[in-house]
């Protein structure tokens, strides 16, 4: 399968935004300013939509902040369909991700919160009251192995002596 100039830059951005355009271009075999011309256009027609680190949250310092994956079976309103249901739950801050689901459940939601009885809340006063809210069903993330792509947690040694009879 061959990819684009295009496919490929947004590849290598997405693995490692920081690289320079020089090295990305040479990966590519490219030039810097046919690089830069094709970044500006993805970023320009939203297909590049911000640029940030993917952050171990366990290894950092910062507030242990709790995630939670939260299954929605919705009535999809008339003449809107999901849409705007969807724009709703989106709107609020501690809302992560929004994804029309196929299955037992209509939504999958991505929510972080300070704590377990934050998302409960959140739940119970924003999600569960909605007039096309027909069930809810919330997983709590208590570990987390590989995200987005890279490994987070790397497999602890057995320092223990092997003794065989």
């Amino acid at each position: 399968m061959s990819y684009s100039i295009k496919d490929r830059v947004l590849d290598i951005l997405h693995k490692d935004c920081r690289l320079p355009l020089e090295q990305i271009a040479i990966m590519v075999s490219s030039t810097p300013d046919e690089v830069a011309a094709i970044i500006d256009e993805l970023e320009s027609n939203g297909t590049i939509m911000g640029y940030g680190a993917r952050v171990n949250w366990d290894k950092a310092s910062g507030p242990d902040a709790v995630t939670a994956y939260i299954e929605l079976r919705v009535t999809p309103q008339r003449n809107q369909g999901f849409d705007r249901i969807a724009e709703r739950i989106y709107q609020y801050p501690e809302v992560k991700s929004v994804n029309l689901m196929s299955g037992s459940y209509d939504f999958g939601i991505t929510v972080e919160g300070a704590n377990i009885k934050e998302i409960s809340l959140f739940v119970s006063q924003h999600l569960a009251p909605m007039e096309s809210v027909l069930g809810t069903a919330t997983h709590f993330v208590l570990k987390r192995y590989k995200f987005d792509g890279v490994i987070c947690a790397n497999p602890e040694s057995d320092d223990r002596e092997v003794i065989s009879l």
